[in-house]
């Protein structure tokens, strides 16, 4: 889409931008054909790079979002002095080459490829929204859950109701009925624990999501309703995100990561994802329906406050056994060269409460020592289910020093630097910490000896 220049530094960044439907957008005559894929691959192919940084953003990111959040994490990145002394101490040739991708993934989101934007505004929304927006907050969900007459019509039902009343005791049963339509529309499976992202969910429920959410939201602040009338419609779009993450990193971003390492085999390749982006570096690795391969492994995953299954990773769940965690294979098959890094944080509100609400479930704030949830994240719980080569560490300060082994799984406790921010999300966002920066690039400087 557009060549990215960072403030404050020397360093710039292809920003590749992908539809709804996974395919690459055109962007803005950087490339004969309006493919920014084109140019960042014969730059690959002619340069002396020594290793590709590929990022992710997650859910709630729309183009200007991922603009400022990959500004940033390089800014951040950057700014690590000793780090990158480090790393070019370690690999003089150093020369790196940074990919940020983009994928549609909030419900409001500002979708405009140029560089101002132009965001849709419509009342006080998610809460009581302005009669004159109801239309166009059809449209905007339809593109997001299910583009249908049936869906359009159903939401209009939910959207109007909570124009009249958005806290109700219980759901009316006309919107209870509109909501259980909307998800059959929007052709989310109900797969349980073992199931793909967006499919990891027990079946959908309106009143029971509803109902979780003035639970969770009672648990958090005390008081009030998440998103009142409109939580489960929330939900639905959480998973319907998770679903798009996962279609996206099995497709057209697994094609750009095969082509990145075509273009330069002896490339270090490193994978960055956040919250729902977690799931796009999962899924590039493990390749379409988990089969298909790369031309090699990557070197290093990086996995920060990842909105994705605790178990994801296991061969046998231990709350479904007999069934493998969905992205197994990376680890079984030793897709990743170097070692994945995941961090933690207890501040994390959006994953420590609402993750599990979303799933169907009943909240269950508080766990015995050594318990873990039948859902849970990644980014609450770290990789779990795996008997060896998983260690759990605090994170450290920029001056502390890690271990990072070939083949290791580093839950790494964060809650002491990632503990900023507030409302649902809590510290979900707070991911821009020189702590974080320093974690990722001692990972990237020690895959060279994997």
């Amino acid at each position: 889409m557009t060549i990215e220049a960072v403030p404050g530094t020397d360093l710039r960044y292809y920003l590749i931008a992908y539809d709804a439907k996974g395919d690459e957008r055109h962007g803005d005559g950087h490339a004969p054909d309006g493919l920014l894929s084109h140019r960042l691959l014969a730059e690959l192919r002619v340069e002396p790079i020594t290793d590709v940084f590929v990022m992710s953003h997650g859910w709630q990111g729309d183009i200007p979002a991922a603009r400022d959040q990959y500004t940033r994490w390089i800014q951040a990145m950057a700014t690590s002095g000793a780090d990158r002394a480090r790393m070019r101490a370690a690999r003089p040739s150093f020369r790196p080459l940074l990919v940020g991708l983009h994928w549609p993934s909030l419900p409001w989101g500002d979708e405009d490829l140029g560089p101002a934007g132009g965001a849709f505004a419509v009342g006080a929304v998610p809460g009581t929204p302005a009669r004159q927006g109801v239309d166009a907050l059809v449209s905007l969900y339809a593109e997001r859950i299910a583009d249908t007459p049936e869906a359009r019509a159903d939401l209009q039902t939910i959207f109007h109701s909570a124009m009249e009343n958005i806290a109700p005791a219980h759901l009316p049963a006309d919107v209870r009925a509109a909501y259980e339509r909307l998800d059959l529309e929007a052709r989310l499976g109900s797969d349980g624990v073992a199931g793909a992202p967006g499919s990891d969910r027990e079946s959908f429920d309106a009143e029971r999501a509803y109902q979780n959410a003035r639970a969770a939201t009672q648990f958090c602040f005390g008081g009030g309703v998440a998103g009142g009338l409109l939580a489960p419609l929330r939900q639905l779009s959480f998973w319907k995100m998770k679903d798009r993450a996962r279609a996206l990193g099995e497709g057209g971003a697994f094609a750009l990561l095969s082509q990145l390492e075509e273009a330069k085999p002896k490339a270090r390749i490193h994978l960055m994802g956040h919250s729902f982006g977690c799931i796009v570096a999962a899924a590039m690795v493990a390749g379409p329906e988990r089969h298909a391969r790369l031309p090699r492994p990557v070197d290093t995953l990086a996995l920060v406050q990842g909105a994705l299954s605790l178990w994801s990773f296991c061969h046998d769940i231990p709350v479904a056994r007999g069934h493998a965690g969905y992205f197994h294979a990376i680890v079984a098959e030793r897709r990743v060269k170097g070692a994945i890094l995941t961090t933690q944080s207890a501040r994390d509100t959006a994953l420590r409460v609402f993750y599990p609400a979303g799933a169907g479930v009943a909240q269950q704030m508080t766990y015995a020592p050594g318990e873990l949830p039948r859902y849970g994240a990644v980014g609450t719980f770290g990789v779990q289910g795996i008997a060896q080569g998983v260690f759990n560490e605090p994170m450290r300060r920029t001056d502390g020093d890690y271990d990072f082994r070939a083949g290791g799984i580093y839950n790494l406790d964060a809650t002491a630097y990632i503990r900023e921010g507030g409302g649902a999300s809590g510290a979900h966002n707070d991911i821009t910490r020189p702590e974080v920066a320093h974690a990722i690039w001692e990972l990237a400087r020690q895959s060279a000896r994997s």
